[in-house]
């Protein structure tokens, strides 16, 4: 990055991520630490077939007073939409705006692998993002689409302030009907900043959560890595404090609002929410 660049853009919220390739019980410390930093959001991830991201979400916002804890994201084929509807209507009521919902139409090859691959993922998350928002704003809801059926279903305990409703998309297809069905759209790890741009276009959407991976100190070579573990455009930011709060306003500046710091599984995860929280924060404006 250039010597002294200093990029303006519009205050971004700054959050990290959790990976589920740590145990599940490892996570109540992390959160608490989080909490205790100020840090203003933690994800966790909900890949197949680590832990759920309903009970880790639930356990760590029970554990913690301020911190907004994101499900980036649950794979819609995996629940009935009654069922997810019923998770996030109580997580909701517990625990009020500090749940940061998200779905998507999952991995495609461990959809396969349970048996819950569908044909037409795009029909799939359409119909089950719908009736999903109707459901959480209360109402009965009857249809007989491709993959969502309910007759006469309404929820008893909707949610008092109705949760916004993440959605994960990739393609340009995905990413239009995100903006469609959803309150905010959440990009991939690896998302460039060009791409975070191109996403907004496509999507529409004014909320945009981008995850980015991000290492402290030199490690470069660690990313390299991460690039051919991965075999994909792994777009990612490493170095001082001062050179990622730059990357982040570079992601924010393409028209992110949400900046996710994503660790690799190498990392301290409680060293990790603290660096970002009480070292890349304050320099991020």
């Amino acid at each position: 990055m250039s010597e002294g660049r200093c990029i303006i853009v519009p205050m971004t919220t700054l959050g990290a991520i959790y990976l589920p390739q740590h145990p599940p019980e490892a996570l109540r410390d992390v959160a608490v630490a989080a909490d205790r930093a100020g840090l203003a959001e933690l994800w966790l991830w909900e890949d197949c077939f680590l832990s759920g991201g309903v009970a880790a979400s639930a356990a760590a916002l029970a554990w913690t007073e301020r911190l907004r804890v994101g499900i980036g994201i649950m794979p819609v084929p995996f629940r009935n939409v009654a069922a997810t509807a019923m998770e996030i209507a109580t997580l909701s009521r517990m625990f009020g705006d500090r749940v940061l919902p998200g779905i998507g139409h999952g991995v495609q090859d461990w959809m396969g692998q349970v048996g819950a691959r569908a044909a037409s993922p795009l029909t799939l998350l359409r119909e089950y993002a719908t009736a999903l928002r109707s459901l959480l704003h209360g109402e009965e809801v009857t249809v007989s689409g491709r993959y969502v059926q309910l007759d006469a279903v309404r929820l008893d305990w909707p949610p008092a302030v109705i949760p916004d409703l993440y959605v994960a998309a990739t393609g340009p297809k995905t990413l239009a009907l995100a903006g469609e069905v959803g309150d905010a759209t959440v990009l991939a790890g690896g998302t460039s900043p060009a791409g975070v741009t191109e996403a907004r276009e496509l999507s529409g959407a004014k909320d945009l959560v981008v995850f980015v991976p991000a290492l402290p100190g030199d490690s470069a070579g660690r990313l390299v890595a991460a690039r051919e573990k991965y075999g994909h455009a792994f777009a990612g930011l490493s170095g001082t404090a001062a050179e990622i709060a730059e990357g982040v306003r570079l992601f924010a500046a393409a028209g992110a609002t949400r900046v996710i710091l994503q660790p690799l599984e190498e990392d301290d995860p409680i060293a990790y929410v603290r660096w970002v929280a009480e070292e890349v924060r304050p320099l991020v404006g």
